[in-house]
């Protein structure tokens, strides 16, 4: 039987008579009893934490000294094992007696049958120990669009691991909050604003949790814990379903190749429809994924699930949910039960070639067969199961435990690939070994008590405190001075952490993606996508007394998250702060007055506009000067064009036959086109989606310098640039509005006259999703105002989509705007 906990009431012995056959040609059977522990069919279980009791072990089989021959010893084992026992291997040590039963589970297949259920009696399997405690490590990410549930559900993980002995809600009554939202503005505000890493211990298996903000503007949270992680849960709100964070959070599973199991979160919520998400899951995001489970009711009726691998029904009880029983399936649902068991091997079985051959043959698989099968194609990002429950009414999340364990990959099972940087950063696969050389990436940076707290996932090797390690990007050594794990907030202590593990180290310079080793290797992890800001704000200290806090703040912000710029405007002498919305830079502008005590003059929001060409212009620029001694020479012939649709580069591209220019001077004509395109001629922003092609040009034996050739690019692409018809970007953003349906047609307004486009308008019950994009310069100020015509009910949420031309009158009017502040 499967172990959720300990039992809350005795267990009732029956007996199992065992027939051993003897190897003489007599035919007489004799019979040992077997005490085997089961509990009643309505038997409850009480889960607390991973501390699962042992079942109630047989006695013996037919006395614990009789000796028995090698077969029937296997036959009495055999039978005990069709008879439902699941007993460790102790236990059959003492039925069988320890020599019968050393041979018995050492031999051939029935070994490995038992394997999953004790400590094997070899030396070698001693010798491994260290490898199963890898092989039952997990690191997750818990990702979702915001409001789904992300927060809540890890609250209970933590909760039924026994890290946290009491529940405190997201937005609690208590004032407390929940432990993952450590930062007083997250408790403030009910959202998730830094990811939060946590470990807990669930059975045997050692679990890293990284719990990730939910909202677009906090993308780069996801993204980094994503690349570090080697599993993940997609949290789906039963009501909402695939909401625009969900296809985001998925892109991003997808560009790490992370495998993930589906939650279906909040089936008590009225409007709860898990059926509808599983078929947008497959519709909208593609995957291959089938329920795991079924509800027990839905809305205020909803008591618990079905598992289908198990076909049992799982109910949850107590006021923290702990109290779990395992029932039959009850007899309204066992059509619907056997119909979605069905489909989930239908599902498996397309993917899985061990479960297709059993499928093929019109076999019902196991639960092991099939728990086995879901697992490979699990971890072979093949497949993706969805198990269903409400985290808040404390439901579901012990089962979603067991997948964790049972379905998502321990580290050795990932693939992970460094750079050689010896070797022209060839592809290095690591190996998740505690006594190969150290390779760790550092995926997140925290100003702590104790200054910079660096997050590192370890690879392969083994790090300690007091070792030295080199930091490949910057080829700088240094020392472990302290070694934490982290839990929120709150740290623990730790002398070494070895390949697979999540931990931070204290006093060690460097930035978010750095790698380090041990300085055996010289290896260099692949970076993580980072997003371009799409926003920025003026910013300025209220008193000089302040500048020096305000630096400090700044500096610290801009190592912590790698989407949050700063830059001085060269010509306002202003401080742009850019960022991914309101939301991210208001959260900043809010730290610093918390943190730093530093108040915050905020000017208006300023867009981050592109500029590109629309047509291929030539240019053929000389530059030359003479001042006495050797002068300055350099002559530059070629033409520029746009690139194809949807590259956003700056590409250089060397098209001279022949020496006209000396190729010292080639490299100094890349970096003076590339720097001349940071600045357009039309309103000062960047230039992008250009190739500039040099295809001839002069130079001078004394006068030439790499200074010259620079200046003459300089100078060429400023004069062919009113040639190539620029045109202004903006950027588009792809908004995602939820309003109740009777506010639809003044939103749907509101939104044509701020120049959106509506792509889509679904209804969800009593609400309407508005999908539309809209330029970002046009969405400053949109919650406030959705918020007033929709008496409050309304919400959105918006994420970059590209960059598109405006119009003519709006070009013209930029331009007049830039030439004003130009002459200023």
């Amino acid at each position: 039987r499967r172990r959720l906990g300990p039992q809350s009431e005795p267990a009732r012995a029956r007996e199992v008579t065992v027939p051993v056959r003897s190897r003489s040609h007599q035919h007489e059977h004799e019979s040992a009893r077997v005490d085997r522990a089961e509990t009643s069919a309505n038997r409850s279980r009480s889960v607390r934490g991973s501390s699962a009791s042992e079942p109630s072990e047989p006695a013996s089989v037919g006395g614990r000294d009789r000796k028995m021959s090698g077969s029937q010893a296997r036959r009495a084992a055999s039978r005990l094992y069709a008879a439902g026992s699941r007993a460790s291997s102790s236990v059959i040590a003492r039925a069988l007696g320890l020599d019968t039963a050393r041979s018995v589970l050492t031999r051939g297949s029935f070994a490995s049958t038992w394997s999953h259920r004790a400590a094997p009696f070899s030396a070698s399997a001693h010798a491994s120990a260290a490898a199963d405690d890898r092989a039952l490590a997990r690191n997750i990410g818990i990702s979702a669009h915001i409001d789904s549930g992300k927060t809540t559900l890890t609250e209970r993980i933590l909760f039924y691991t026994g890290r946290i002995n009491e529940i405190h809600e997201v937005r609690g009554k208590d004032g407390v909050g929940a432990k993952m939202d450590s930062m007083e503005l997250e408790r403030e505000k009910g959202i998730t604003i830094q990811s939060a890493a946590t470990f807990c211990k669930w059975k045997d298996s050692d679990i890293n949790i990284i719990d990730t903000p939910g909202h677009v503007d906090f993308t780069i949270e996801v993204e980094r814990a994503l690349r570090v992680l080697d599993g993940a849960i997609l949290v789906l709100c039963s009501v909402g379903g695939v909401q625009s964070q969900s296809i985001t959070v998925d892109r991003q599973m997808r560009r790490y190749n992370v495998p993930r199991l589906c939650f279906v979160n909040k089936c008590d919520r009225t409007g709860a429809d898990p059926w509808k998400v599983l078929r947008q899951v497959q519709d909208k995001l593609k995957l291959n994924a089938a329920a795991v489970h079924i509800p027990i009711g839905l809305e205020e009726n909803h008591a618990g699930v079905v598992d289908l691998v198990r076909m049992e029904a799982v109910t949850f009880h107590g006021p923290n949910g702990n109290d779990i029983r395992i029932e039959p399936i009850p007899d309204d649902l066992k059509a619907l039960a056997s119909e979605k068991r069905k489909l989930l091997v239908e599902a498996v079985a397309e993917v899985d070639e061990e479960l297709g051959e059993i499928f093929l043959m019109g076999e019902d698989p196991s639960a092991d067969q099939l728990k086995a099968a879901i697992r490979r194609a699990t971890v072979a990002r093949d497949f993706a199961p969805l198990f269903m429950g409400s985290a808040f009414k404390n439901k579901g999340v012990q089962l979603l435990l067991d997948g964790v364990v049972d379905y998502l990959p321990a580290p050795h099972e990932v693939e992970n690939i460094a750079l050689d940087l010896n070797k022209e950063e060839e592809e290095v696969q690591l190996v998740s070994d505690p006594k190969a050389p150290l390779v760790g990436l550092a995926f997140k940076l925290e100003e702590g008590r104790f200054g910079q707290l660096t997050y590192l996932r370890i690879y392969q090797g083994k790090i300690a405190k007091g070792n030295t390690l080199m930091n490949t990007s910057t080829g700088k050594k240094l020392k472990v001075p302290r070694l934490v794990r982290m839990h929120s907030e709150e740290m623990e202590e730790v002398t070494e952490a070895s390949a697979g593990e999540i931990v931070a180290l204290f006093g060690v310079e460097c930035k978010s993606g750095d790698t380090f080793t041990d300085g055996t290797v010289n290896l260099a992890m692949t970076s993580m996508k980072v997003p371009e800001p799409v926003m920025s704000l003026a910013v300025a200290p209220k008193s000089r007394s302040e500048s020096a806090n305000f630096s400090k703040a700044l500096s610290r912000f801009q190592r912590e998250d790698p989407t949050f710029k700063v830059r001085l405007d060269e010509e306002s002498g202003q401080t742009i702060i850019s960022g991914m919305g309101e939301l991210h830079l208001d959260i900043y502008i809010e730290r610093m007055k918390r943190e730093y005590k530093v108040e915050v003059d905020v000017g208006e929001p300023r867009v981050n506009y592109r500029e590109c060409v629309t047509q291929k212009a030539t240019f053929d620029y000389l530059h030359k000067k003479q001042s006495g001694g050797s002068g300055q020479y350099g002559r530059v012939v070629g033409y520029v064009e746009p690139l194809e649709e949807g590259n956003q580069g700056v590409e250089f591209e060397n098209g001279i036959i022949g020496n006209a220019i000396a190729p010292g001077y080639i490299l100094a004509c890349d970096k003076g086109f590339k720097e001349a395109a940071q600045t357009g001629g039309l309103i000062g922003h960047p230039v992008e989606g250009v190739k500039i092609v040099l295809t001839d040009g002069a130079s001078h034996a004394v006068d030439s310098s790499e200074m010259a050739f620079k200046l003459a690019a300089l100078a060429a692409f400023r004069q062919v640039y009113e040639k190539a018809k620029p045109r202004i970007l903006e950027p588009v953003m792809s908004v995602e509005i939820t309003v109740p349906n009777e506010f639809q047609g003044s939103v749907i307004g509101n939104i044509n006259r701020r120049k959106g486009t509506v792509k889509d308008s679904t209804s969800e019950g009593d609400d309407v999703i508005i999908t539309c994009d809209v330029p970002l310069k046009n969405m400053f100020g949109y919650s406030t105002e959705l918020r007033s015509m929709t008496q409050g009910k309304g919400e959105f949420t918006m994420e970059y989509n590209n960059h598109q031309p405006v119009t003519q009158d709006v070009q013209a009017e930029l331009c007049q705007e830039y030439g004003k502040r130009h002459k200023n």
